[in-house]
């Protein structure tokens, strides 16, 4: 779990998410403050995702972790807080960081967090290294991106 700063109307605001230990998604929550307040909403909410407590949590050691943690998921958890074991989550921060650099921030904090999340999600379902665990040659890796482009644009027919 870690989170990056998005520049939203002007003012920097922080965008919480949390990986699983394949590297997979596990969910996302923008917030105006990086504070217990915001912290423990976004623990409950990744909980809900999951549907159960996760054994441990790496973080970067923010001091409201602890507390938040041993509050929403209870003194069993283990809470690891290192600079090493959080890269995963930290180089998972690229995509959005790229995305993000060229539209220069949000207007407001609704449509950064439903873009944040709609991009977070969209990137996860065509991400096919972290879902396959076994290596795939480059046409199948085209062959499934197009299946699920194509199951993405049937998706978004029978909404509109």
């Amino acid at each position: 779990m870690d989170e990056t700063y998005i520049k939203v109307n002007g003012k920097w605001c922080y965008l919480y998410r949390a990986v699983d230990e394949d590297g997979n998604l596990v969910d996302s929550r923008l917030s105006e403050k990086r504070n217990m307040d915001a912290a423990q909403p976004f623990f409950k909410q990744a909980i809900a995702v999951v549907g159960h407590t996760p054994q441990q949590v790496t973080t970067d050691g923010h001091r409201s972790y602890p507390r938040a943690i041993g509050e929403t998921m209870g003194n069993d958890v283990l809470h690891r807080t290192s600079a090493y074991l959080n890269n995963q989550i930290e180089q998972d921060h690229r995509g959005i960081k790229q995305r993000y650099s060229s539209m220069h921030g949000f207007g407001n904090v609704v449509s950064a967090a439903r873009f944040c999340r709609a991009f977070d999600e969209l990137r996860q379902y065509f991400r096919l290294h972290a879902t396959t665990k076994n290596a795939i040659s480059l046409a199948q890796r085209r062959q499934i991106f197009r299946e699920r482009l194509v199951a993405l644009h049937e998706l978004i027919m029978l909404v509109s």
